[in-house]
């Protein structure tokens, strides 16, 4: 009996991280596609807000108020905009973020090649976060499956806005639709390695999740500030400006909106 009970807690687990994602996912998708993709250079402002406001008001908390030491997660922090400065300076994950007709005077295509190399960065900060979910799905089935199942609606809630703020990056980048949805539904299922994770190691796991929440946030600092943000300025008239200043607002009222209430 026993037996059969850890099995069913380890599918409710499995199912859940799995659903998750394809909801989130999907439900991102069809509003970026069908809305956004049309205006998607203007609404790398809105991915700015997304991004930060996910970053600074609720990864960094969270793993702030975890009882992890502070001093320990600020040098990962540190270390984290270091490390992916580094990769960008050795072409590793190299994320020059360029517009064709952006009057580079590159040749043509140039610029949508070297955009596209952006994408890979979100995807393996994505995917951390991802891991993360996974393992706080396993942490709250292995409570009590109620807690779980509500846990799963809380990701989901606030996984939206930041697979919406992904999508404009990617196509931004130069990614195809289909490419988009189809590496982000990889990254996606980094909850369900997290999950299987959580639930066989959950002690050991559950101290890592501030790190890789740590790890994960510097990732999604990093792109907003060296890679859009300066994309932004480059139009810098009051006209362009503050359509720029309210999706910005706009990303950081999703986030608090749809998060809000579950950060704990």
């Amino acid at each position: 009996m026993m037996r059969l009970q850890i099995h069913s807690t380890l599918l409710s687990i499995l199912f859940t991280t799995a659903i998750a994602g394809v909801i989130s996912l999907t439900a991102a998708a069809i509003f970026s596609f069908s809305i956004l993709s049309k205006v998607v250079e203007r609404l790398v402002s809105l991915s700015v807000g997304i991004m930060l406001s996910t970053s600074f008001l609720h990864a960094l908390p969270e793993a702030f108020e975890s009882g992890a030491d502070s001093h320990n997660l600020f040098a990962l922090l540190l270390g984290g905009l270091l490390a992916f400065f580094l990769l960008e300076k050795f072409a590793i994950l190299r994320h020059s973020h360029h517009h064709e007709g952006d009057g580079h005077h590159h040749h043509h295509g140039h610029d949508a090649h070297e955009a596209g190399k952006s994408g890979w960065m979100i995807l393996v900060g994505d995917g951390m976060h991802n891991f993360t979910d996974g393992i706080l799905i396993a942490a709250a089935f292995l409570a009590n499956p109620q807690l779980g199942i509500v846990t799963g609606l809380a990701i989901i809630a606030h996984e939206i806005p930041q697979e919406i703020g992904d999508f404009i990056v990617l196509l931004n980048a130069g990614f195809t639709r289909t490419r988009a949805y189809v590496y982000n539904m990889i990254s996606s299922m980094m909850a369900v390695v997290g999950g299987i994770l959580g639930y066989y190691t959950l002690e050991n796991a559950s101290n890592l999740i501030p790190y890789v929440l740590v790890i994960a946030s510097s990732g999604f600092i990093y792109i907003a500030v060296s890679d859009l943000m300066p994309q932004m300025q480059r139009r810098a008239t009051l006209r362009e400006t503050i359509p720029q200043i309210i999706l910005i607002g706009l990303g950081v009222m999703l986030v608090l909106f749809l998060t809000g209430h579950h950060h704990h």
